[in-house]
């Protein structure tokens, strides 16, 4: 037998092993966000907005690039909550970009939107 084997358990020994475990479950907690997100996620995407319609007599497109008004591109931007605002009016938001492109239409009346300015590169 040897003095190893049969050597009583310390406080020491204890200790030691009490803080390997808590560095060990620490590691762990820390990477296990990291290696989840290596995991390929199965997600459901929405399928991609493909709306037209003539609203009060103006043409309205909503799709992947965007929405359109007879034509011209109307800068739609996303908000936090899901909901979407326009250079048209900032102070109200809509639940869709479709219902945003009508109330747009609204506001602009027989005005045409201007073609995007190109940006400063």
């Amino acid at each position: 037998m040897s003095a190893a084997a049969a050597a009583p358990l310390t406080r020491r020994a204890l200790l030691r092993a009490a803080f390997t475990a808590a560095v060990l479950a620490g590691t762990g907690a820390a990477l296990a966000p990291v290696l989840r997100a290596r995991r390929p996620r199965q997600t459901l995407t929405p399928a991609p907005l493909a709306e037209e319609e003539t609203y009060r007599g103006r043409h309205i497109a909503v799709d992947a690039a965007g929405v359109r008004i007879d034509g011209r591109p109307l800068h739609v931007m996303r908000r936090a909550d899901g909901s979407y605002l326009s250079d048209i009016n900032h102070f109200q938001s809509y639940p869709t970009p479709l219902e945003l492109a009508r109330a747009a239409v609204d506001e602009l009346g027989t005005t045409q939107l201007a073609f995007a300015a190109p940006h400063h590169g």
